[in-house]
């Protein structure tokens, strides 16, 4: 069974070990490098953790911030994954052979 992974975003924590401690901060040295991000975007981006984002929003950070991707993004295991299983639904232990339809009949009115 495949670990299930998840993330820690911590772009936060990097920004103040930096000294920037309001995430408009940001602003403008993404615009230097040709990042147009709104106020209320970079927040999010700093304060939430981003489920899709840019590869070149995520090196102007890393050239912003200079440091690496590791230092930004923590992979952790999600909590409960080690010994999780699939539920299986209700009547699914009755297995796939059990739960096939029966064939359709039609019948013909108008033939003899």
């Amino acid at each position: 069974m495949a670990r299930l992974l998840d993330y820690r975003w911590k772009l936060r924590q990097v920004m103040a070990g930096r000294g920037m401690f309001a995430t408009t901060d940001l602003i403008e040295p993404l615009a230097q490098r040709g990042i147009r991000l709104s106020a209320s975007q970079v927040y999010r981006l700093a304060a939430e953790r981003p489920e899709r984002l840019s590869l070149k929003i995520l090196m102007a950070l890393l050239d912003i911030l200079d440091c690496s991707m590791n230092d930004l993004i923590e992979p952790v295991a999600l909590a409960g994954a080690a010994g999780a299983r699939k539920r299986k639904a209700a009547g699914a232990e009755a297995g796939v052979g059990d739960l096939r339809p029966r064939p359709a009949r039609i019948h013909n009115p108008g033939r003899t």
